[in-house]
C-alpha cells in the first residue's frame, strides 16, 4: 500500500510544481533570429546576450569601451538565395 500512497504524493507534489510554474512570467528568447549579429557583456555578476544587431560594426560601436564581444547569431534566419538546380528540359522544335 505504501507504493500508492508514494505514486500520490509524486503526482500531487508534480501537479502542485507545474501550477506553481504557470504563473511567472516567461522569459524573452536571447537569440532573436531576426538579428544575426549577438553581444555578449561580461559584468561582476555575470553577462548577459542581447541579439539585437544588424551588423558587426553596429555591434562593435555598441560593445566599444566595455567588456564585451559580437559574434554571429547562431539562429539567425538565413536569407538563402536558392542555388542552382537542375536546368529545365530543353524542348526539341
Amino acid at each position: 500500500m505504501s507504493g500508492v500512497k508514494n505514486a500520490i504524493l509524486l503526482v500531487a507534489s508534480l501537479l502542485v510544481v507545474s501550477l506553481l510554474g504557470a504563473g511567472l512570467p516567461a522569459e524573452a528568447q536571447t537569440y532573436d533570429p531576426r538579428y544575426p549579429v549577438c553581444i555578449e557583456v561580461y559584468t561582476l555578476d555575470g553577462s548577459s546576450i542581447a541579439c539585437s544587431f544588424m551588423s558587426m560594426a553596429q555591434c562593435a560601436a555598441t560593445a566599444s569601451g566595455q567588456s564585451a564581444q559580437c559574434y554571429a547569431n547562431p539562429y539567425a534566419m538565413q536569407n538563402r538565395q536558392p542555388g542552382p538546380g537542375p536546368s529545365p528540359p530543353r524542348r526539341n522544335r
